[in-house]
């Protein structure tokens, strides 16, 4: 800290402080020198008693120089709440100073001795006062004491007759008491620099430590940034590994899940192919047998029921082909509120609702539903499922309620599986049943996968088949649940704005007659034996083989009107193998496919060469007299344009 000797100003390189200290004395002293000026106004007034008491007879002139100087002392206080106070603070205490200090002197210059001659220490007051408690600075002190010690000495000797031991006294005592009040405003003023200058270093160190802490918490904010960053990074790997993993888990379920289908989709499609060149017999027979009796027979009613049996057998064996997706559904468009009105009226829901009288049905259908594209029966079967399962679903009582309506997606839905943006057909079943337990969510789709008791209904195939329908009708499921209080499945169908074609009416015998040659080839005998009979009875020339290779031999002798082509014939070469060898030695030969079980590729291949319809077994008269005639009639040039 560098200061000015006499005027404890700052110097050097602390010159630039000055001002400031200036300005922060100011400040700290105002409310100080306000109330020191009050207090000195009241002390100065004060003293008017010793006045009083001393000089009785002269207090007059006393009290009027008391009442003049008074005024002064208060104007001064009045001008601290001044703004031109702070410039002219340090003048003005120090002519406050002066004027208090030449009214005691004066007033020892008129008061009566020998009294008169103590009157000097009222200047020690006025000095201890000024010097200590007013805030005057040393520089202003220094003048204003210098001032009034002078003064005292040129009035007294000047003006009054004390003498000269007393006055010598007096003044060495006011000198005396003079210099310690300077020394003591000078290390006042001092101290306060010092303290300035302190408190300067430690508001720069401040600073300077702020700087650092903002520098380092810019830093630490960086390294932050980019630790939270990182982190963000890692939990983001972690979330992608933990969602690989669990996709992977997911792969590896439906991996497991696929293996399990396709272990029981080949064995169910094999036993489906089988069991349908055995239901031949329970369908196609008895309806030659049922055009040769009239309805007043006694065996009538026996041979439709032994018909409608085999139908019904037909329908499992189809569900069977539909889990293994080895069939070839048909595609058309449907109403589908047709087809659940078609349920609802039927005996098999009768039953249900019979079976379950507490459980109330509630059919809510959108009047301008849009169709589908798929299977009327497997739809069908969908619906029938899902309403058994509601009803079942309620142990007591309860309601099911079926829905109906259109809705668009305008982003992907995420439900029980993601579903796609699109128009869609939605199929709701509800219930307020008991609900599916989480564990069991994930394994309802699964074959023979069921919950029901030992002697109620149910294979475990019914949610299996609901699935696999909505795969091949290209849709998707979503469901809600809680257990104790019901569940609800969506299925969402693609919806088209085609219209369902008109039914064929009912096809007559008369209009099913030929004469044309037909070849059978199957590798089936009864079906070989009761297809030939059927045809026969309604006119045809019917040859029949066994194998692809004899049908290639045959035809190198014979011709055939049309083909009759089962698809699977072992051993030998299949439908579609056969039909193409044919087809080099006899373009644009008419044929059909009949078979209980064949890949959709290999079928789909058959229907590019050429052969007209597909038709599944166990076919029924009506079913096959109708493809026959349809591809007989054709013309030529559209046979050959189907092949080509």
């Amino acid at each position: 800290m560098h200061l000015r000797v006499m005027s404890l100003a700052f110097g050097g390189p602390n010159a630039d402080l000055e001002p400031l200290f200036r300005q922060d004395y100011f400040r700290g002293s105002l409310v100080h020198v306000r109330v020191a000026l009050i207090l000195g106004t009241l002390m100065y007034g004060a003293y008017g008693v010793l006045d009083h008491l001393m000089f009785p007879l002269d207090q007059r002139a006393l009290w009027s120089i008391r009442a003049a100087v008074c005024p002064v002392i208060a104007l001064g206080a009045v001008a601290t709440s001044r703004p031109w106070f702070e410039r002219w603070m340090q003048p003005m205490l120090a002519l406050v100073m002066s004027i208090c200090g030449g009214s005691v002197i004066w007033m020892s210059v008129i008061a009566p001795a020998p009294a008169s001659y103590q009157y000097w220490t009222g200047l020690v007051v006025v000095l201890l006062f000024s010097y200590a408690f007013v805030r005057i600075r040393f520089l202003w002190a220094m003048l204003a004491g210098i001032a009034i010690g002078t003064s005292y000495f040129i009035a007294t000797i000047a003006l009054t007759d004390i003498p000269h031991a007393t006055l010598m006294s007096n003044g060495f005592f006011l000198v005396t008491f003079n210099l310690v009040g300077m020394a003591s405003c000078y290390s006042i003023e001092r101290a306060s620099r010092r303290s300035f200058f302190l408190r300067h270093l430690l508001a720069q160190e401040q600073a300077n430590v702020r700087e650092a802490n903002q520098l380092l918490e810019s830093r630490v904010a960086a390294r932050t940034s980019e630790l939270t960053s990182a982190n963000a990074q890692l939990q983001r790997e972690m979330a992608e590994r933990h969602r690989a993993e669990q996709d992977r888990l997911q792969l590896e379920q439906k991996l497991k899940q696929a293996e399990k289908l396709e272990t029981i989709g080949k064995l169910a499609a094999g036993v489906a192919h089988d069991l349908n060149n055995l239901l031949v017999g329970l369908v196609t027979a008895p309806e030659v047998l049922l055009m040769d009796l009239p309805e007043s027979d006694p065996m009538h009613r026996d041979l439709v029921d032994i018909r409608d049996s085999g139908q019904r057998a037909a329908a499992i064996v189809s569900d069977l082909l539909a889990l293994s997706r080895q069939g070839t559904p048909e595609r058309a468009v449907v109403k589908l509120n047709g087809v659940i009105e078609a349920y609802v009226r039927s005996p098999e829901c009768r039953v249900l609702k019979a079976n379950h009288p507490k459980v109330e049905l509630e059919v809510a259908l959108e009047g301008s539903l849009l169709n589908v594209l798929g299977s009327r029966v497997q739809l069908s079967k969908v619906v029938m499922n899902l309403l058994h399962n509601a009803f079942e679903a309620n142990l007591v009582g309860g309601s099911v309620k079926l829905a109906t309506c259109n809705r668009y997606l305008d982003g992907p839905k995420d439900g029980f599986e993601p579903i796609p943006e699109g128009e869609y057909v939605v199929l709701k079943v509800s219930d307020t049943g008991t609900g599916i337990a989480k564990e069991d969510l994930s394994r309802i789709f699964e074959p023979f996968f069921t919950k029901k008791k030992l002697g109620r209904s149910g294979t475990g195939l019914g949610m299996t088949l609901i699935g696999s329908a909505v795969k091949e009708h290209r849709g998707f499921l979503d469901l809600s649940t809680a257990e104790g209080e019901g569940t609800t499945f969506e299925l969402y169908f693609p919806a088209t704005r085609e219209e369902v074609m008109a039914a064929e009416p009912p096809a007559r015998l008369e209009d099913c007659r030929g004469t044309e040659r037909v070849l059978i080839v199957d590798d089936v005998f009864e079906q070989r034996r009761v297809a030939t009979n059927m045809l026969r009875k309604l006119g045809y020339d019917v040859h029949a083989v066994d194998s692809g290779e004899a049908a290639l031999s045959h035809l190198q002798t014979s011709s055939a009107d049309i083909l009759v082509l089962d698809m699977i014939m072992e051993p030998g070469i299949d439908g579609c193998e056969t039909y193409r060898r044919i087809l080099t030695q006899c373009p644009g030969q008419r044929a059909i496919i009949a078979t209980g079980f064949s890949s959709s590729e290999r079928v789909e291949e058959a229907l590019r060469l050429g052969a007209g319809e597909y038709i599944q077994k166990p076919y029924t008269l009506e079913r096959l007299a109708r493809a026959l005639r349809r591809e007989l009639t054709k013309p030529a040039d559209a046979v050959r344009a189907s092949a080509g």
